[in-house]
């Protein structure tokens, strides 16, 4: 009797739970913008990098198990000589480090948590995150992140490393701003 009970109580509890889908980034409906900023004055220049391609999973109320890959090589600003100069060894060093990428531990009360790998270098990071669905069945999911920039090696004119930088210091902070689309597989 007691198996019995065990057994159904399983399934039961089976039942109850959502499935988990798989969902797919669609690239081409994405987008994530980066934003720097200058020490002194209100100097912040922007532009893109392109998500290559992710996938997480979902049960209908927790996103999870998340992977997002990043095509540093992408990365564009209205001025090419800056975008040349953040693809080069100063800033992401493309050539060496063509891919970043965000692995999703968990979504909780609204915050991402996972691990970022930028420029060969892996930290934890955590953000808010907001997901919706959208007609027909994909999801959205929006948010921005703002990263520490020396945690990744990158120490180009901060001023926490050099001294004297006057106007050529850059604040060690940037952040990504991104909308994702989704689709289940």
């Amino acid at each position: 009797m007691k198996v019995l009970l065990a057994l159904l109580l399983i399934c039961a509890l089976a039942a109850a739970r959502p499935a988990t889908d798989t969902y797919q980034i669609n690239p081409a409906a994405s987008r994530v913008t980066w934003t720097g900023y200058a020490e002194v004055g209100s100097y912040a220049p922007s532009g893109t990098v392109q998500l290559r391609r992710g996938t997480f999973a979902y049960d209908g109320r927790t996103l999870r198990a998340g992977r997002f890959e990043f095509d540093m090589r992408t990365i564009e600003q209205e001025q090419a000589q800056l975008a040349e100069h953040l693809r080069g060894p100063d800033f992401f060093d493309v050539a060496t480090h063509p891919t970043a990428v965000f692995v999703l531990s968990e979504v909780r009360a609204g915050r991402a948590s996972g691990q970022l790998t930028l420029r060969g270098i892996t930290k934890p990071v955590q953000f808010p995150l907001t997901l919706t669905p959208l007609p027909g069945g994909p999801l959205r999911a929006t948010g921005t992140v703002t990263l520490d920039r020396t945690q990744f090696g990158i120490n180009h004119n901060s001023s926490s490393f050099f001294q004297n930088l006057g106007s050529y210091a850059i604040r060690n902070e940037f952040t990504l701003a991104f909308d994702v689309v989704a689709t289940r597989q």
